[in-house]
């Protein structure tokens, strides 16, 4: 298995979240293929002291819904950085940008993350 590592010192959340995912599809392989999960592992170091503004960490929402009526739920960046993390600000992040499909699960296990 082959790793890769990113230096989240400095750089912006979304930068930094598309490598990560691109990494994770194999897109930077010559054998790339959309149905197969390439055997790489993408590790994440220095997650904490990346990049982000203090008006985006108190306007940006995640939303999530119970599947409960009036069950949708809100939360600021601020405050899950304060309960989870900055791990799980990124997670969330390149969670997003992996396709929808069977294979998402698979590449997200292999995303490995240091505050």
């Amino acid at each position: 298995m082959k790793t890769l590592e990113i230096n989240a010192e400095g750089e912006k959340l979304g930068r930094i979240a598309t490598k990560a995912a691109a990494f994770l599809m194999g897109k930077n392989d010559t054998s790339f293929a959309r149905n197969v999960a390439p055997d790489v592992e993408v590790k994440v170091i220095n997650a904490s002291k990346m990049e982000i503004t203090d008006s985006k960490k108190a306007t940006k929402l995640y939303k999530h819904y119970t599947g409960y009526p009036s069950g949708l739920r809100e939360e600021k960046m601020g405050k899950i950085i304060d309960k989870k993390g900055y791990k799980e600000i990124f997670k969330k992040a390149v969670y997003g940008m992996l396709p929808s499909n069977k294979l998402r699960q698979i590449r997200m296990k292999k995303l490995i993350i240091e505050e």
